[in-house]
């Protein structure tokens, strides 16, 4: 696993043994990058699940001016550390060893991220429970875009009566990328 583009590109990234993590592979990462590439430069970055942190660090490599990597596995949040140290990218970096839900309170009142991405053990629905926990928070504001990777199994019919939209529904061979944002006033004029 390595990092695709930008100041850290080719360096590869330390990963965690055992089916704890399951890496974004680098053909997924590189095709959802390309989505966002023109929205990355100066963004706020939330990555939630983080893993060994490939996700956030490709942001941060690609010009994201702050990425916080939320990870409750102590050698997963090590590794992350590591990764970063290894990229030069700690700077513009915090990392929350700690449940999703504690670091979502403990991030209350820093402001909206500009995208927050997320991936949850696959057909366990934490990604609705984590919509559910941002519902009212002010790290998710009209311009936030949350990105749920997630089994293809996995369905998402109840994110409208949560009161968001589902933007973008990005197919790959054994999960997907769903592009999630919170409805405006505009969208209940439409419907």
């Amino acid at each position: 696993m390595r990092v695709i583009a930008g100041s850290a590109k080719h360096l590869n990234l330390k990963t965690i043994e055992g089916l704890d993590t399951r890496p974004t592979t680098d053909r997924i990462k590189e095709t959802l990058f390309n989505m966002l590439q023109t929205d990355i430069p100066g963004c706020r970055f939330l990555d939630l699940f983080s893993g060994s942190g490939a996700i956030g660090i490709e942001a941060l490599s690609r010009g994201a001016r702050e990425a916080v990597f939320v990870e409750s596995n102590p050698k997963a949040a090590t590794c992350i550390r590591e990764n970063l140290q290894f990229t030069q990218l700690q700077e513009h970096a915090e990392v929350l060893q700690t449940d999703v839900f504690q670091a979502l309170g403990r991030l209350a009142g820093r402001g909206a991220y500009d995208f927050i991405f997320m991936d949850p053990p696959y057909n366990h629905e934490w990604e609705k429970q984590v919509l559910r926990a941002l519902q009212n928070s002010d790290l998710v504001d009209a311009y936030t875009v949350l990105i749920v990777e997630a089994s293809l199994e996995t369905g998402f019919s109840w994110v409208e009566s949560m009161g968001y939209k589902i933007k973008k529904y990005k197919k790959y061979k054994t999960n997907a990328h769903v592009f999630i944002e919170k409805k405006s006033s505009d969208d209940a004029v439409r419907e």
